[in-house]
């Protein structure tokens, strides 16, 4: 495993982190994890090199367990057992109050992060993770014109200087790299969290370059498309009701996707073996990218994505033709399309 520095925190991190959505299973999102082999891919990720966990308050979260934070909780097991938390860094996340995502324009922070919300969310994870201090939690939404309230950065000043957490950052709103250069500049937030992939290519334009000249720590999340970059999916490929991925890729979507596809593994040649090494190595070559977190709750999943953190990049050949391969589009439910998100810029242009 190699490690890069997650910018000006100067924490260094194994470049493949696991990601943690789908660990603990998420009604609203992921179902059919076995959390035996949860715990244990968690083991094999850290016995392989592996060090970035991150995760969130909301992930598992059920409206009736209020007090329950399944993969937070779970990490903390897996941190009490295995004895390593010296040895890691964990990251999560404190949800908007308002509990919509994404964070809309016109909403002020007072709805979204109120002061009391933030110290609370802190509180709980240190008891979910079973840890006196969190090496970086971050907001889980964000709209960048929140820069201009004092509110939350008085908050955060406040709860680092006790101890509680060391680094903030921002987990952005999807589709949405650009969302969080105004707050950059106010010097208190280290790292941004960011879709980034084959096919989402637009933070290169203006996020990576800024990252860059400012020392941010730059987490890449999403790095196989959910799913539709693991190489997995077919045009016959069927979703469980309730799972977002049933509309996210609808039939003709998976036409589409699995054309793209076939044409990424020809262009790759003999540089990627498979979609998946393919899609990560692409990630590995950014020297701007911290590390990348593959979603990852089964142990042959945690030996193969870990097995890409080699030093060996993508040729700039090969570079150069994958931008061709960008494919901007938002897949989520039309209603999350409609007036009040259009009106309020989601889909960054």
């Amino acid at each position: 495993m190699n490690y890069r520095t997650l910018g000006k925190t100067g924490l260094k991190v194994s470049e493949i982190g696991c990601g943690t959505w789908q660990l603990a299973n998420d009604l609203n999102a992921w179902v059919g994890a076995d959390l035996d082999e949860s715990l244990r891919s968690l083991e094999k990720f850290a016995d392989l090199g592996g060090n970035f966990i991150d995760t969130a308050w909301i992930y598992g979260y059920d409206d009736s367990q209020p007090s329950r934070h399944p993969s937070e909780e779970l990490i903390g097991k897996f941190l009490k057992k295995s004895g390593k938390r010296d040895k890691l860094v964990i990251a999560t996340k404190v949800p908007p109050k308002n509990m919509h995502w994404p964070a809309l324009k016109g909403v002020p922070i007072s709805e979204v992060f109120p002061g009391d919300w933030i110290e609370q969310c802190v509180d709980d994870s240190l008891r979910s993770l079973g840890v006196d201090s969190i090496d970086l939690v971050q907001f889980h939404v964000w709209q960048d014109d929140f820069a201009e309230e004092d509110a939350w950065k008085e908050t955060i000043q406040k709860i680092m200087k006790s101890g509680k957490v060391k680094f903030w950052g921002i987990s952005i709103n999807d589709y949405q790299p650009s969302n969080c250069l105004k707050t950059l500049d106010t010097g208190l937030i280290s790292t941004i969290q960011f879709i980034f992939n084959i096919f989402h290519q637009k933070p290169a334009e203006k996020l990576l370059p800024y990252a860059k000249e400012h020392n941010i720590g730059l987490i890449a999340r999403v790095p196989l498309d959910e799913g539709g970059l693991s190489g997995k999916l077919t045009t016959d490929t069927v979703f469980d009701d309730g799972e977002f991925r049933k509309e996210y890729f609808s039939k003709d979507r998976l036409e589409e996707l699995v054309r793209r596809n076939e044409e990424l593994i020809r262009v790759a040649g003999g540089e990627a073996k498979t979609l998946v090494e393919l899609a990560l190595r692409y990630l590995l070559s950014f020297d701007e990218v911290s590390t990348v977190i593959p979603g990852m709750r089964r142990i042959k999943n945690v030996e193969a994505n870990t097995s890409f953190s080699d030093g060996i990049k993508l040729s700039e050949q090969l570079m150069n033709e994958l931008k061709k391969h960008k494919w901007d589009r938002n897949f989520y439910p039309e209603s999350w399309k409609d007036s009040a998100l259009k009106d309020t810029g989601y889909i960054e242009e």
